[in-house]
């Protein structure tokens, strides 16, 4: 039986390895491999919320990720 394929950028899995790196934006953003600003896209583009730490030291940067993901009604890859 071979192991089932995950898309950790799937919003679940994201939200839960979010919680499994104890909710640490650069923690995460180290275990995916991407910097802090793609880590926070990510986060924003799936409406996950931030720490309290995290909100503290990237909150501005996050609320302009979802303000214009809001702005424009989503992603235009």
């Amino acid at each position: 039986m071979q192991p089932r394929e995950v898309d950790p950028t799937d919003e679940r899995v994201l939200e839960r390895n979010y919680d499994y790196a104890q909710r640490n934006v650069r923690l995460l953003a180290m275990w995916y491999e991407c910097d802090v600003e793609q880590m926070l896209v990510l986060l924003a583009e799936h409406g996950i919320e931030l720490s309290r730490n995290d909100r503290l030291e990237f909150g501005t940067q996050y609320r302009a990720v979802r303000d214009r993901f809001e702005r424009d009604g989503g992603w235009t890859h």
